[in-house]
């Protein structure tokens, strides 16, 4: 692989999401990423029921780029082997239990004497050390230990989860940053990232609010944002439009284009700090406005004043748009004798064209990376 981190090698001990997306963001920019799987192969080769080109559809989706080693990593043969790919890389990703961590030897600490400048990166729910260490944790436990699901949906309704899978893909991100970081330090070491720390940390303007001004973080109706206004999901004739006037200016360009120059001298309307304080009146005069549209003549009106609003779109719409097709973000990768279709890498490195190779087969690359004795049953 090309990119700026060819050269680097990454061992990958992880299954379903947060493991695997860490370690193919590192394959997208050039890394050699060695999966390393149990036997059986990681759970994710059975998530899913589609196939293509002999793989899942959910590891394909999270696994390109990879080379794969099977290994039985409880066995002294498989701990051995572990050992030897450690030798020469640069870093290691897990994302299992802490005690599952510690008991295969996948720490600083149990192979720093094998290469002192391994990086070694554990994404766990609650971190390694701790009263909840060995707690099971998966992305909707975590999103509502955290008080994502308690602020997300409508007021009234239950709580909710997030779209898409926020927190493995966020612990994912964050376990990358860690990893290079301590590359570029030049030092080997343990990095200890929390799932449950990461959406924390992510709830930053909210979590301040309570912090140090008491005020609790809760749903708002349409999506809306709790200090802009208007700055949500407003219905129309046809469909739904996000509309957010952040900046005074905007918020004059707009009540001139619908013909409410009078709301520029409202008191309850002028600025932003009268619009949020008069939340409800802004709004009794807005939802019947935009509901008396469509959503495409909105956009043609708002769009040349520089108001930000856009449509929402389903994800079948979103990657057949035109911006996805510009910014070349839908790439197609042979994969035994067919093509799986994916979304690329969003990282763009001047001078260096993206690449893709097809997600492993199980043990595939065990020839080419193991000793002759090992095996997949090692």
């Amino acid at each position: 692989m090309s990119g700026p981190l060819s050269g680097i090698v990454v061992l990958e001990v992880g299954h379903m999401l947060a493991g695997p997306y860490c370690g193919m963001l590192l394959a997208d920019l050039g890394a050699e990423v060695i999966k390393v799987e149990p036997p059986e192969g990681d759970i994710g080769r059975r998530v899913s029921p589609h196939q293509v080109g002999g793989h899942n559809a959910y590891f394909a989706s999270l696994n390109r780029s990879k080379k794969s080693v099977a290994l039985d990593l409880a066995g002294d043969a498989g701990k051995a082997a572990l050992r030897g790919l450690a030798a020469r890389a640069h870093a290691l990703v897990t994302n299992l239990r802490p005690a599952a961590i510690r008991k295969l030897g996948l720490t600083y600490d149990a192979l720093k004497d094998t290469n002192p400048r391994l990086v070694c990166v554990a994404l766990t729910g609650y971190g390694l050390e701790g009263s909840h260490a060995d707690r099971p944790a998966y992305d909707y436990v975590i999103q509502a230990l955290t008080g994502v699901m308690a602020i997300t949906g409508e007021p009234g309704g239950p709580p909710a989860k997030t779209g898409y899978s926020a927190v493995d893909n966020s612990a994912g991100m964050m376990g990358a940053l860690g990893l290079l970081a301590k590359i570029v330090e030049g030092k080997g070491g343990q990095i200890d990232v929390s799932m449950h720390d990461v959406m924390l940390s992510q709830l930053n303007y909210l979590a301040g609010a309570w912090l140090n001004a008491g005020e609790r973080a809760q749903r708002m109706p349409r999506s809306a944002h709790p200090y802009i206004v208007p700055a949500q999901v407003f219905e129309t004739s046809d469909g739904w439009l996000v509309v957010f006037i952040s900046h005074d200016e905007f918020w004059r360009r707009f009540c001139r284009e619908v013909g409410r120059s009078d709301w520029l001298h409202d008191p309850r309307f002028a600025t932003m700090a009268a619009r949020r304080e008069n939340r409800e009146a802004v709004l009794a005069a807005l939802v019947p406005l935009f509901k008396g549209g469509g959503t495409a003549s909105w956009m043609a009106r708002l769009a040349p004043l520089g108001v930000v609003a856009a449509p929402v779109e389903t994800l079948e719409q979103a990657l057949g748009s035109h911006l996805v097709k510009e910014r070349g973000m839908l790439v197609s990768i042979e994969a035994g004798g067919a093509t799986i279709r994916a979304v690329g890498n969003p990282i763009r490195v001047a001078g260096a064209p993206q690449a893709y190779g097809p997600p492993p087969q199980l043990g595939e690359h065990n020839a080419e990376l193991l000793p002759a004795r090992s095996s997949l049953s090692a």
